[in-house]
């Protein structure tokens, strides 16, 4: 073996147990592996848990904050900062944030993730080109998938349907759009579709990103999906708008989404930061709604946005600080929601975007992650030390912290 995991907790109640690997695959998993092995970790009851996936993240826009900020902290001003810095944005500069930003998430644990791209017709395809170098150069390390995002809309900003196409040629693993900030929104999303049928790939979208659901276009786009026949090959990333619906109403949407099989992205971190600035009082969370998602059988994931720019001024690349976030925020902290949160981070955007050999069983890839906690049901609430992270039946980081207390 090249890699011998001794006495992990793979799942509480249960037995430790060893987990052998090698050649990039997880080939026996037993209570009592032999040694022999060129690596032996200690995992001494350990939770060991498959590598966490980052679903939505903008690694071009990355760790801008300091440039411009945004002063009144709405989405306005943040397209509005983020339109103004565009602009000054040179490859190096995109790809020195970028690569920041990435090796940040790959430290916490994230052995997977879908970075949107953008492009349009004023700033050409400078960060989209470098984010697909940056796709290259961190393969062994990450596996990326890059979506060929419209950041200023299509029709409004003429020229980027061309770029859209061209864009999927350069090698774009999924179509992104943003229906909200387009007009009118069925045609961007039908266009959107046109697209992905010609390339055979999958859809991610920027969907009804508001506080008021006063002209949202989810409904289109599940009836869509299901005209299309594109079951479980949509995502959509905020979706703020599902929580100012009615009861009835949503409970309709809810339901055409499960049938659609449609994937949703809550983004907590952004999406508490920008929503409802204009409430007076009983101000709202303005995140979709997460446990009647869940509930309604739509397949729901956690993920970060935007690392230290004018949509979300802070943050540090760690999943488990956004899935912490979410779990008072979406009142996920009783005993039986609680175990539902970890699979957000992993099996769920897993899922979502269609990984392959994913999960601790014999034959899948080794992309794994020990957490510095004996107890799987506090994998969360702990936010513990990511102490090793392999991909691909490698070792690529190795996290050593000691504490000291003097009495």
């Amino acid at each position: 073996m090249d890699i011998l995991i001794k006495q992990a907790r793979l799942r509480d109640g249960e037995a430790l147990q060893d987990v052998g690997i090698k050649d990039g695959k997880i080939i026996a998993i037993s209570e009592n592996l032999s040694d022999n092995a060129v690596n032996v970790i200690e995992a001494q009851g350990r939770v060991l848990i498959p590598g966490l996936v980052e679903s939505h993240i903008h690694l071009d826009k990355a760790l801008i904050a300091d440039r411009k900020p945004n002063k009144s902290g709405t989405l306005q001003e943040a397209i509005s900062v983020t339109a103004e810095l565009k602009p000054t944005f040179t490859e190096e500069d995109i790809y020195q944030r970028a690569k920041k930003a990435l090796e940040m998430i790959i430290a916490h644990g994230v052995t997977a993730v879908r970075t949107h791209a953008e492009f349009d017709p004023a700033q050409g395809f400078s960060g989209f080109k470098t984010i697909m170098k940056l796709k290259e150069e961190y393969r062994d390390l990450i596996d990326m998938q890059i979506v060929a995002f419209p950041q200023e809309g299509i029709f409004k900003a003429p020229g980027t349907e061309r770029m859209m196409y061209e864009a999927m040629e350069m090698g774009a693993d999924v179509v992104g759009g943003i229906p909200y900030n387009d007009a009118p929104a069925d045609k961007h999303i039908d266009l959107v579709f046109e697209i992905a049928k010609k390339y055979d790939k999958d859809i991610d979208l920027h969907q009804d990103f508001s506080d008021e659901a006063t002209d949202i276009s989810i409904e289109y786009l599940c009836k869509k999906t299901i005209a299309e026949n594109y079951h479980g090959r949509v995502s959509v990333g905020h979706l703020t708008a599902l929580h100012a619906l009615e009861p009835k109403r949503l409970n309709e949407i809810l339901a055409l989404m499960s049938e659609a099989q449609i994937n949703v992205m809550a983004l907590p971190a952004t999406d508490l930061h920008l929503g409802a600035r204009n409430d007076v009082y009983n101000v709202r969370r303005a995140v979709t709604p997460i446990r009647k998602l869940r509930d309604a059988g739509v397949n729901v994931c956690l993920a970060t946005n935007n690392i230290r720019n004018a949509f979300t001024p802070y943050g540090n690349g760690d999943l488990m600080q956004i899935a912490m976030l979410a779990i008072p925020v979406g009142h996920l902290g009783g005993a039986d929601d609680l175990p539902t949160v970890l699979p957000m981070i992993t099996e769920n955007p897993a899922k979502a975007l269609a990984l392959k050999d994913y999960g601790i069983q014999i034959g899948n890839n080794a992309d794994l992650v020990l957490l510095d906690t004996k107890v799987k049901a506090d994998a969360i609430i702990d936010i513990p030390e990511r102490n090793y992270v392999i991909k691909n039946g490698k070792i690529t980081v190795e996290v050593k912290k000691e504490v000291i207390i003097f009495k």
